[in-house]
């Protein structure tokens, strides 16, 4: 598989699926009240996560819902790893997203459109 071939696979993912925001931007984290959302958060509808839920997403202010980058996370309390999307999220945002998945006993790596060095193919 090429980078380009894993991206395009990724945004037809985003694109044929119904889109759930559960956590709108500036509400607070249902276990964590300190924890305020400061992008729209949810899960891609009828897919599968490792947490056998949808796969989750960060909704940025970009137009579309283009992939542009993903955060693969391992959370050591839980002792599961997961991936995120971030759909149609800048920079500056993917920067912000990585922070909240680099906190306490969880690590987030950020893997941006555009890196194909970091991809087999």
């Amino acid at each position: 598989m090429t980078a380009a071939s894993f991206w395009n696979a990724l945004d037809r993912l985003a694109a044929e699926s119904r889109l759930v925001i559960d956590r709108p931007r500036g509400s607070a984290h249902p276990r964590y009240p300190d924890l305020i959302y400061p992008f729209d958060y949810g899960c891609l509808a009828d897919t599968r996560a490792m947490d056998g839920g949808g796969i989750d997403v960060w909704l940025g202010s970009l137009p579309g819902r283009q992939v542009t980058a993903v955060i693969c996370t391992v959370d050591l309390d839980r002792h599961d790893a997961e991936i995120k999307l971030l759909l149609g999220c800048t920079p500056q945002e993917a920067q912000i997203i990585l922070q909240i998945h680099n906190d306490g006993n969880q690590s987030g790596l950020l893997i941006v459109r555009g890196d194909d060095h970091d991809l087999p193919g």
